[in-house]
C-alpha cells in the first residue's frame, strides 16, 4: 500500500522500520529539529535523523493548520492511508480526508484509557498492571475515533517508562501491520470508544516528578516507573534540589518525608504508608552518586525531614 508516515520520537522507529519493509512508503513527516542538549544545538527528531539516512521524503512542517503546501504534496501522491505514531500535533480535517482509507493511529494505551500524548507515563504512574496498543481510526478530537485493531500487554513490575515505551513500539509495529493487512483484505473491524469510560494522559509537567512523601511507598515507587525519562524523580532537602536516581519500598514506618535511618544500602525514608530506601541520587549542581555518600557529605541524619 502507499503509505505516508507522521511521527517524531523513537517510539515511532519500529513502525518506520516495519512500513519500508512491508508497504511503500512514499513520505515521512515528522516535527521540526529542536534545540536539545547542554549547548542546545539543534537536533532532528529521532523519525527524520533515520528517514534522512535511509534516503526517504521527508518534512518537517512547523504548522499543520493551512498549510496549502502540504496539503498539495499529500494530494500528488495518491496515499491509500496515512499512519500517525507519537507525532505529537493533532492532525486538521484538510489532511485527515486526503488519503483513502484516512489515518490510523498508532496509540500507546488501550482506548478509551488514557487518551492523549503520555499514556505509557500515567498507567505506569497510576500502578496499572496491564496496558496494550490499540490501532485507532484517527478522527477530529483528542484520540476519539474508533479502534480498528487492539493488543494487550502486561506491565512487569520493574518496567520504567522507556522500556516499556520499547515493548509497545514493537507491538505497535506489528499491530500496524495486522491492520494494515485486514484493511487491505477489506475486513479491518471498527469499533466505537465509549466515551463515558475515557480517561485522559496529559502531557508530563516538571512538577509530575516531585516525590509526594505523603502517598503510600508503592504510589511512590510507580510515580519514580512513570517519570524515570522525564521529567525524573526530586524532592528538596534543606530547600536544595535533590533528584532520585533509584529507589525501591522497604518495611518501616515514621512520619512522612522523614529520614529512618542511613547506612551503606542508603537512605530510607518514612511514607505515607510503609518507606523507600533512596540508593542514587543527585544534589542540585552535583553529579549522581550514592546516597549514602550524599548523606555522610550533607549532613543527613535519622529525623531530617525531605520534601
Amino acid at each position: 500500500m502507499r503509505v505516508a508516515l507522521f511521527g517524531s520520537p523513537a517510539f515511532a522507529l519500529p513502525v518506520l522500520e516495519a512500513l519500508i519493509r512491508h508497504h511503500q512508503l512514499v513520505l515521512v513527516v515528522a516535527q521540526p529539529d529542536k534545540a536539545a542538549g547542554r549547548g542546545l544545538k539543534m537536533a532532528p527528531p529521532a523519525v527524520a535523523q533515520r528517514a534522512k539516512e535511509l534516503g526517504l521524503p521527508l518534512e518537517q512542517p512547523a504548522t499543520l493548520k493551512r498549510n496549502e503546501a502540504l496539503v498539495a504534496l499529500l494530494k500528488s501522491l495518491k496515499l491509500e492511508v496515512a499512519v500517525t505514531a507519537a507525532y505529537g500535533k493533532i492532525l486538521p480535517q484538510s489532511l485527515l480526508e486526503i488519503p483513502r482509507h484516512g489515518f490510523l493511529n498508532v496509540h500507546a494505551s488501550l482506548l478509551p484509557k488514557y487518551r492523549g500524548a503520555a499514556p505509557i507515563q500515567w498507567a505506569l504512574i497510576n500502578g496499572e498492571t496491564e496496558t496494550g496498543l490499540s490501532i485507532m481510526q484517527t478522527a477530529a478530537g483528542l484520540d476519539t475515533g474508533p479502534v480498528r485493531l487492539a493488543r494487550r500487554l502486561g506491565i512487569a513490575p520493574d518496567d520504567t517508562a522507556p522500556a516499556l515505551a520499547a515493548k509497545l513500539a514493537e507491538l505497535g509495529a506489528e499491530a500496524l501491520l495486522e491492520a494494515l493487512a485486514l484493511l487491505e483484505a477489506g475486513s479491518l473491524p471498527s469499533t466505537p470508544q465509549d466515551d463515558s469510560l475515557a480517561t485522559l494522559a496529559p502531557l508530563l509537567q516538571k512538577e509530575d516528578g516531585r516525590i509526594r512523601w505523603e502517598d503510600p511507598a508503592n504510589a511512590i515507587v510507580n510515580r519514580f516507573r512513570g517519570v524515570f525519562g522525564w521529567p525524573g524523580s526530586w524532592t528538596r532537602q534543606q530547600g536544595r534540589l535533590l533528584k532520585v536516581h533509584a529507589l525501591a519500598p522497604v518495611v518501616a514506618e515514621g512520619e512522612a518525608g522523614t529520614v529512618l535511618s542511613v547506612d551503606s544500602g542508603g537512605v530510607t525514608v518514612a511514607a505515607g504508608q510503609g518507606a523507600v530506601l533512596l540508593s542514587e541520587v543527585q544534589p542540585e549542581g552535583k553529579a549522581r552518586m550514592v546516597a549514602a555518600a550524599w548523606a555522610h557529605g550533607y549532613g543527613v541524619k535519622r529525623g531530617v525531614r525531605l520534601g
